[in-house]
């Protein structure tokens, strides 16, 4: 799909997007991180993968939140 879509693709889901990471398939992370303490749950990005990344944009929120882009490097 990548390899001949003429626009941006999108991958959502802690799972799919871990497969995704692991391939290789990702150009660019965007993150939001909102500051609760929950305990548990999925991790935001996969466990054993390497990810040399460069941060592209950032903004804080007022309620706290924070939108984090980085784009993969190869």
């Amino acid at each position: 799909m990548k390899a001949v879509a003429t626009s941006d693709l999108s991958v959502g889901g802690a799972h799919l997007a871990a497969t995704a990471i692991r391939d290789g398939l990702v150009d660019e992370i965007r993150l939001y991180l909102n500051p609760v303490a929950v305990g548990a749950g999925k991790a935001a990005l996969p466990n054993a993968v390497r990810l040399d990344l460069a941060l592209v944009d950032e903004h804080r929120f007022g309620n706290g939140v924070v939108y984090l882009a980085y784009s993969t490097r190869k």
